[in-house]
């Protein structure tokens, strides 16, 4: 079984079988919010009579509901090259995983799906569907991407999706985030969330002594002693980056979760979207 299928399988099977009776699905469902009663009037659909109220005032009345719009909910997948890292599998495919299990939850629910992938420029761009072939299509095209030498643009990302999204949406933003974006005015517009994807390597690295490391975003090389006290200040400077960014995340409003490459994301997910 390839790889693309193997995590469609591991997807669908966690939002269509597992998450069914606890959790149907990831998102909030659509249906209809019930207004009030009145009488029967003849041509009203005869499936919405309150039966106890019609048997308690001896004539019919029935419910009158507001159909709720479905939900427009855009999963984008920034694929700079700092993704293709992993210590048990790269952050490129924790990124698909995720966006099958969002895409899947999507279409469980009746909801539109899109999706984008971003780098510092747009790279490609479904539109809307309801369709389980587009998540197919989407997670085909996120691994097979060439990640390596490209750089991440957060303010292009958000100015782009601010101009093409007319519609309200929910927006899920899915990268490694070693950068912070101001998603403030996206985020006034639309309700986006961040699905920030690591690897505990990154970020509490060994002792690897004397090595020559690649930079998979610019190329560039870099050499030196990676001791316990570099790799300790690595590590620190990490941990003030996150600081920083869930500090900004939480001032513009945007919830957040933090998905590692041998995480269980079905389960990070769900707890993001609970409370919804």
């Amino acid at each position: 079984m390839s790889k693309l299928q193997k995590i469609l399988v591991r997807a669908r099977r966690q939002v269509f079988s597992e998450m069914v009776g606890n959790n149907p699905s990831i998102f909030q469902g659509e249906g209809y919010d019930f207004i009030e009663l009145r009488e029967y009037m003849p041509g009203d659909d005869i499936r919405h009579i309150d039966w106890n109220i019609t048997a308690k005032m001896q004539k019919p009345f029935i419910k009158i509901f507001r159909e709720e719009r479905e939900l427009s909910v855009v999963v984008v997948s920034v694929l700079n090259g700092s993704v293709h890292f992993g210590s048990k599998r790269f952050k490129q495919e924790a990124i698909a995983e995720v966006a099958a299990l969002l895409g899947f939850s999507t279409l469980k629910n009746g909801d539109l799906l899109s999706s984008y992938i971003f780098t510092d420029e747009m790279v490609s761009h479904a539109k809307p569907s309801k369709k389980l072939s587009s998540v197919q299509k989407s997670v085909e095209e996120i691994l097979s991407f060439d990640a390596i030498n490209k750089k991440v643009d957060f303010k292009f990302i958000a100015d782009t999706l601010f101009k093409r999204l007319k519609r309200k949406s929910l927006i899920l933003i899915i990268g490694d985030y070693f950068e912070i974006p101001d998603f403030r005015l996206l985020a006034r517009k639309h309700e986006v969330l961040s699905v920030i994807v690591r690897d505990h390597l990154e970020e509490n690295p060994p002792e690897m002594g004397f090595a020559s490391l690649i930079d998979p975003q610019s190329g560039a090389v870099l050499e030196g002693d990676f001791n316990a006290s570099s790799v300790r200040t690595y590590s620190q400077k990490v941990a003030a980056h996150d600081h920083r960014l869930f500090e900004r995340l939480r001032r513009d409003g945007i919830r957040f979760t933090k998905v590692y490459t041998d995480s269980i994301a079905g389960v990070k997910l769900r707890r993001l979207f609970e409370g919804r």
